[in-house]
């Protein structure tokens, strides 16, 4: 199959290109800066944010494999914070690298997936997407919204044998925790007594999370299905019971439990 991966200089979309590579699999993957080659990977230069570098990577794919079996899309970031506190141009810059980058990276594929006949696209969304995480309000906006884009998407594409799948990760050991932009000044710490307690909470779990080369084959295993299911939830056992519980307890008191979760 042709697997094309956006982001894939570090963390997940580098595990992912390293397993499917491995798998026998044609893969490209778009990265932003220069990175050390993986063996058998196509690396193209493209940036989510950017409408015709998106399609310029797309078209370059085709140009040379004719189709695109798989579009993985994976490239995201993160920042943290009271809501309060967070910047414009930060709140920008998260939906627009994690929400309108796979909306224009899904557009440019679409055409070809029609024509062929078929493909999966897979969407990163997290358990942020199913839950709004305290302090990091705008990521858990930005996954809410790739949630509700993937459920219109799979209705919109199924007649076109186009299978669409959400992939909602935990806590995974990763660089995303350093790259995070955070907003914990004096004044938010002040205002929000429980904002360092947190973040520190949140992320020593991310740090001792687990490791992106599990997910990899998780989605080694997803990619040969022939029919997969929609929503694949690739946590702890502890985070994926957080899912279940959030849809049956009452709204006021699954609050509570997130609160005492994540010390606030």
């Amino acid at each position: 199959m042709v697997i094309l991966i956006t982001g894939i200089s570090s963390g997940f979309g580098l595990a992912m290109a390293r397993q499917l590579a491995a798998d026998g699999h044609t893969v490209y993957g778009t990265v932003r800066r220069e990175v050390e080659p993986l063996p058998g990977v196509n690396y193209l230069h493209a940036d989510v944010r950017d409408t015709g570098s998106v399609q310029a990577a797309v078209q370059a794919v085709l140009l040379t494999e004719g189709r695109i079996d798989v579009l993985i899309n994976n490239a995201g970031m993160g920042i943290g914070g009271p809501v309060e506190f967070a910047p414009e141009a930060d709140v920008q810059l998260q939906m627009d690298t994690n929400f309108m980058g796979q909306v224009r990276f899904t557009q440019a594929v679409l055409p070809a997936m029609r024509r062929q006949g078929g493909g999966k696209i897979l969407c990163f969304s997290s358990i942020g997407g199913v839950m709004g995480l305290p302090f990091q309000g705008f990521y858990s906006a930005s996954k809410f919204a790739i949630e509700g884009f993937c459920e219109a998407l799979q209705t919109e594409v199924r007649k076109h044998g186009i299978k669409v799948v959400l992939i909602e990760p935990g806590d995974f050991s990763t660089g995303f925790t350093a790259a995070r932009i955070k907003q914990i000044s004096d004044e938010a710490a002040a205002a929000y007594p429980s904002l360092l307690r947190s973040v520190s909470s949140f992320e020593k779990d991310e740090l001792t999370g687990l490791k992106p080369e599990f997910l990899a084959r998780r989605i080694s295993k997803i990619v040969k299905k022939k029919n997969p299911k929609f929503r694949y939830v690739i946590a702890t056992f502890i985070q994926r019971l957080s899912i279940p519980l959030k849809r049956i307890l009452p709204a006021r008191l699954f609050v509570r439990v997130l609160s005492m979760f994540y010390g606030v």
